[in-house]
């Protein structure tokens, strides 16, 4: 295949589903124009079902000791969230933080300084770390491109079951349009809660029993938990102007709070997993896809992104350091883990999946403009 990059973003041609028309301008640049846009509302129309959204949110809570759940990972999207929401709107939220066990220490002492200086409650749930880690080293041996699940699916599942455990209403969360707006390729990033594909990778190689872990279904949290427990995540970001360079400076003054090298770096295995292992096993440059959301919201020159693109997202000294953690962390030995590298490629089809019936759903979402897979809207 010849190698071609849109002469719009910094997308190319090694981003599966990539395509081109004649002027060389890339599909996710018309996804962006002719479908994500029209969900994005930084203006004087988004303030303004953002207030309403507010008072309904202060309304149903009143009278109880917190008016929502809002999940934090210590990032740069939550934690501006976090600081918008509680003193420019004065809501009240619980704060939920979820360690799957890679927590860096900068985010663990940027949630600190933030619900400290906020005065506001931290509830904090540790996921029993032998089944991550058995889940961890059996999405390894399954050869999939979507190692980052165990964790990803771990926060979702487990601030979903305390919200029906306590009755709440209300999840705010950090997804947005402004620095997520281009979709993952399926390939890469394939959905974290089909779970006849999670059920067939853990009967293949995980030798033990997850007794504990908290899985969730896409059917039971995104239909279930929604249409007939009236749960609703709710997206404040979408809503006014965001852009990350002045929320970074602005949680800099404020909190003391520590930017990471790169988006999702807050959590020790994502940052092993997309600056190292994605681009040496599967040729693909996560940057490609973040990059171009800023360029397409107006906070990047594509002239910046391509340097940006130019330098590596790892150094040889952190790749071997984290390499060593990683291994020491799994319980596995250097040679496993370079087995695991080596091995033959393989992706989400090479297993049972529901990506027929979830795709379908999501056309369907997308179509009523209530919903994306990727979470930007």
């Amino acid at each position: 295949m010849t190698y071609q990059i849109c002469t719009k973003t910094v997308v190319d041609s090694t981003v599966p589903g990539t395509t081109f028309d004649s002027d060389g301008i890339s599909n996710h640049y018309h996804d962006f124009n002719n479908v994500v846009a029209k969900n994005w509302l930084p203006n004087e129309m988004g303030r303004i079902y953002l207030e309403k959204r507010i008072d309904q949110i202060k309304r149903e809570g009143k009278g109880k000791d917190f008016d929502c759940i809002l999940g934090l990972s210590g990032g740069v999207d939550s934690s501006y969230m976090l600081h918008t929401v509680v003193r420019d709107y004065g809501l009240r939220p619980l704060v939920f933080h979820v360690d799957a066990g890679w927590n860096t220490e900068i985010a663990v002492n940027n949630i600190n300084n933030l619900v400290d200086k906020l005065k506001i409650d931290l509830f904090t749930e540790v996921v029993n770390w032998p089944e991550v880690r058995d889940f961890q080293v059996a999405l390894f041996r399954s050869g999939v491109p979507h190692l980052d699940i165990p964790q990803d699916h771990a926060f979702g599942a487990v601030l979903y079951n305390f919200c029906e455990k306590h009755s709440i209403k209300t999840i705010l969360n950090g997804g947005n349009i402004a620095t997520e707006c281009v979709l993952m390729p399926y390939n890469i990033y394939y959905w974290g809660t089909d779970m006849r594909q999670i059920k067939d990778i853990l009967n293949k190689y995980c030798e033990n029993e997850m007794s504990t872990y908290p899985f969730s279904s896409f059917f039971r949290h995104k239909i279930y938990l929604k249409y007939f427990k009236g749960l609703s995540v709710f997206k404040p970001l979408n809503y006014m102007p965001y852009s990350k360079i002045d929320a970074v400076n602005l949680l800099r003054t404020e909190y003391g709070w520590k930017p990471y090298p790169q988006k999702h770096f807050e959590s020790r295995f994502t940052k092993f997993y997309e600056g190292y292992w994605l681009p040496t096993r599967f040729n693909f440059d996560v940057r490609k896809c973040q990059l171009s959301s800023l360029i397409l919201t107006g906070q990047l020159e594509r002239e910046a992104a391509l340097e940006i693109l130019k330098t590596r997202a790892y150094s040889d000294e952190e790749i071997r350091v984290d390499f060593e953690y990683i291994c020491k962390k799994l319980e596995i030995s250097a040679d496993e883990l370079k087995k695991y590298h080596e091995m033959p490629i393989r992706y989400y089809w090479d297993y049972k999946n529901n990506h027929n019936i979830l795709s379908a759903i999501e056309n369907i979402v997308t179509f009523l403009k209530i919903g994306r897979r990727g979470g930007a809207f």
